[in-house]
């Protein structure tokens, strides 16, 4: 069966037409998907039952259940039941009128970085386009029902985007179009642990997203430490990939850097990485380390990361501090899924 939010309009306007139906069918169609809020195909009244039947027949919508959400002052935490039984979460992060969506494009991640929850689990499998898609689907219906609605997206849940790359992508312009959820490309972000050939294929997409590298090291011999998946691309063809990318798209370049104590947030290595970005058309983002149970790692003091941050500063690198969110509901990448993972499910209302 073909999953209903894998398609573009224009392939299910085409699929109508191969069952004999008028293109205006795949209109009302995605009408009561994207903007009604639609559960199921019953409730679509300006089809015919027969109509009704054959999708229901034919197509898996929706593919995702949601399992629980957990909400803290500025975030929420959903998690999601596949249809094979595995989990994944996207977090809903409220910043002022801002609503943004951060999704899951694998479950588990390849990377296994050494601060992330969803690298103690290893790749399990990629997930679909329809599977991506149904998160901020999803999430916009939560919203609408507040008066809100979901404006930026990031792919920066679990997984490596680029080690999905045709899905994501395709999930990127169905979220785009006009009669989907229609939320602008220059207000998408993917993030990435640095896949050479990937961001360099990107870059050639001719689209307006943003890109993210998460660096989180001056260097290839401390990088490959945080991040084992690292030893598989040098960091100076990375870094030589994301300026072809600023340079092809003229979108800025965000690298992220998550301050660990005693391993990444001293001095020198503040020092280290303004000589690494020095003259790039990028912006640090400095990311406090946000606790995961399990792993022996520690948040630095406050006064570390000002004085990390005033180095950069000073040296002329365009630097952003990020506060974490959402520790007190597990809102650290994969922390959710992995405790749940762990223990019987708990149905949202059960």
């Amino acid at each position: 069966m073909d999953e209903l939010c894998g398609f573009t309009f224009e392939e299910f306007a085409l699929w109508m037409e191969r069952a004999g139906e008028k293109r205006f069918r795949a209109a009302q169609v995605f009408d009561w998907i994207y903007r009604k809020g639609a559960t199921s195909f019953e409730g679509m009244d300006n089809l015919g039952k027969g109509l009704r039947e054959r999708l229901q027949a034919s197509l898996r919508f929706p593919l995702i259940k949601l399992v629980s959400i957990q909400d803290s002052k500025d975030t929420s935490k959903f998690l999601w039941e596949l249809s094979d039984g595995k989990l994944v979460e996207s977090v809903l992060i409220r910043s002022f009128d801002r609503r943004t969506v951060c999704l899951s494009s694998q479950v588990g991640c390849p990377a296994r970085c050494a601060f992330c929850a969803s690298g103690r689990q290893g790749l399990m499998r990629s997930l679909s386009t329809a599977e991506i898609v149904e998160q901020a689907l999803h999430i916009d219906r939560y919203l609408k029902e507040k008066g809100e609605r979901v404006c930026h997206l990031v792919y920066m849940g679990m997984g490596e985007p680029l080690e999905n790359y045709d899905a994501v992508l395709k999930s990127i312009k169905i979220l785009n179009d006009e009669k989907t959820l229609h939320i602008s490309q220059r207000r998408m972000t993917v993030s990435t642990v640095g896949i050479s050939p990937m961001i360099r294929r990107l870059a050639g997409e001719d689209l307006s997203v943003n890109l993210v590298l998460s660096l989180h090291a001056p260097n290839q011999h401390l990088r490959k430490k945080i991040i084992p998946f690292a030893r598989k691309y040098p960091l100076d063809e990375i870094l030589t990939s994301m300026d072809e990318y600023a340079t092809e798209t003229g979108r800025d370049i965000t690298y992220e850097y998550i301050l660990i104590a005693k391993i990444n947030d001293a001095e020198e290595h503040a020092v280290e990485l303004a000589a690494l970005l020095k003259d790039r058309q990028c912006t640090v983002n400095l990311i406090p380390y946000n606790p995961v149970e399990g792993l022996r790692l520690e948040r630095p003091e406050k006064n570390a990361v000002s004085i990390f941050r005033d180095i950069l500063q000073a040296k002329g690198i365009r630097t952003t501090w990020r506060y974490t969110k959402g520790d007190d509901i597990a809102a650290a990448c994969g922390q959710l899924a992995l405790q749940t993972a762990e223990t019987p499910l708990i149905g949202v209302g059960t």
